[in-house]
């Protein structure tokens, strides 16, 4: 017996040491790599299973070939061939071409941006333009809850597909893992088209289970889009719910359609190409309207774990290392990257008016300490962080300079920046930067800034301590 239990501790340690050095020799970024090291050495076993579930990189594979991609991309690069008199900011050129190169996300021009920043508003509307369709309805989502709410949306979606409107849902394998099963059947056999982002069932897809579709995208007809932090569940309709959404509509609205098509392809291998998915949009040329550029441009741009490069997180440190005047940023849960604190860090000591907006309580105990000592850092290089008051801050939006400004579904933290399917829209002109900067501006009153909390500023030793080793584990959340 005793032979056997060395044996065993043998071939687990050399277990360990194959599985460490697989994660050294995966090249992430340092930080990462020492915390995973640290959890497969110190957890024994369990630290194993958890890197198979949640620490396996998928970043070298690719889910929809470049064949498949330029097929799905087609009738949006049409589109986008088909704008007349479009000019692209000069001063933005080089964030629309990241964009542009990294991921084929064009720049279109928009008719109309809304923004909506509590579910009061947003879900009626989504509703009126849902009951509108007589096309399709395509909702890309992360949470769908069988609750009032989402069998409200349920039935409204059911009342379309029994008219002839094509209606297609993904929805969030993980996500939605409470959510009754019987919910999303009801739908499918109305005759709407379901699918789950990833499945996880065991032994198959279980090391993609850290891998999630946290997109919040809606596309009605091709002609009006929803993008932002919203899921579709009754919390989002409250008044200690603080998120932000956005309603467009013109040619816009392709990349939006492009962004669901290719995640449509993913979950039914169902390639969906034509051209009543980009509907002509009649008006929108510049001369038409006696216009000499469009009021805004928009770029839709999509980043996940299994393509070569973080491109929303480019995006970012792009637009921050670009900031001349001041650059606004709400977030939900704060734990940034090296390369995004850096950012963070290098303009505001350089004079820029940085400020950052988190919620003073979180809806998670360990991401709200993990995240601690990070404002505080962010704090003493001179970036003003204030904690909102008004409930819980599920907004995810950034502007700079009056001029460029971005909502969507990515949080500043590892996760969205490293691991989650995400979608931002990134708008380029004064109109929508100006309004984001007024709901920034409307949620910073209803805050207290990080600095006059000394409790905060000025931790115990073992309270700081404590936050350090929290910290250790923020590439792993």
């Amino acid at each position: 017996m005793h032979e056997l239990n060395i044996i065993l501790a043998i071939i687990y340690y050399i277990i360990v040491v194959l599985t460490v050095t697989h994660v050294v020799m995966d090249n992430r970024q340092p930080a990462k790599t020492m915390a995973w090291t640290l959890v497969i050495w110190f957890v024994p076993v369990a630290g194993i299973i958890l890197y198979l579930f949640f620490g396996r990189n998928t970043r070298k594979e690719r889910l929809v070939n470049q064949r498949q991609l330029d097929e799905l991309s087609k009738r949006s690069m049409l589109g986008f061939v088909e704008q007349q008199n479009l000019r692209l900011p000069e001063e933005h050129k080089p964030v629309i071409d990241l964009f542009a190169g990294q991921s084929l996300s064009l720049p279109f021009q928009t008719d109309e941006v809304e923004v909506y920043t509590d579910g009061y508003q947003f879900f009626p509307d989504l509703m009126r333009t849902i009951a509108q369709a007589s096309s399709h309805i395509h909702i890309d989502i992360y949470i769908m809850e069988d609750d009032a709410l989402g069998r409200l949306v349920a039935d409204a979606l059911i009342a379309k597909a029994r008219q002839g409107v094509e209606v297609r849902l993904i929805y969030d394998d993980v996500g939605c893992w409470q959510v009754p099963h019987r919910f999303f059947e009801r739908m499918r056999e109305e005759g709407i088209e379901v699918a789950p982002f990833l499945p996880v069932r065991f032994p198959s897809f279980t090391s993609k289970v850290n891998y999630r579709n946290h997109r919040k995208l809606m596309v009605v007809d091709g002609r009006t889009g929803f993008i932002g932090g919203m899921n579709i569940a009754l919390r989002y309709v409250s008044d200690e719910w603080r998120d932000t959404m956005v309603r467009v509509t013109g040619t816009g609205v392709y990349a939006m359609q492009r962004a669901f098509l290719i995640d449509w392809y993913f979950v039914d291998r169902t390639l969906l190409s034509d051209r009543k998915y980009y509907p002509p949009i009649p008006g929108l040329c510049p001369a038409a309207r006696g216009l000499s550029s469009p009021s805004t441009l928009l770029q839709v741009v999509t980043s996940s774990p299994v393509v070569p490069y973080p491109e929303i997180m480019q995006g970012f440190v792009r637009i921050i290392m670009g900031a001349k005047k001041y650059v606004f940023i709400e977030t939900p849960y704060f734990l940034p990257t090296d390369p995004v604190l850096f950012a963070l860090k290098t303009v505001a000591v350089a004079g820029v008016d940085v400020r950052l907006l988190v919620p003073k309580k979180n809806d998670s105990w360990f991401v709200d300490w993990a995240g601690r000592s990070y404002l505080r850092e962010a704090e003493e290089a001179g970036v003003k962080v204030s904690l909102y008051e008004g409930g819980f801050l599920h907004s995810k939006l950034m502007v700079c300079d009056d001029s460029i400004s971005t909502c969507g579904s990515t949080n500043v933290d590892f996760r969205s920046f490293e691991n989650n399917f995400e979608a931002n829209a990134f708008f380029y002109g004064g109109k929508t930067a100006l309004q984001m900067k007024q709901v920034f501006l409307d949620d910073e009153a209803q805050s207290v800034q990080l600095s006059s909390l000394p409790e905060r500023m000025n931790p115990k030793f073992m309270v700081r301590l404590f936050e350090s080793l929290i910290r250790l584990l923020a590439p792993l959340m």
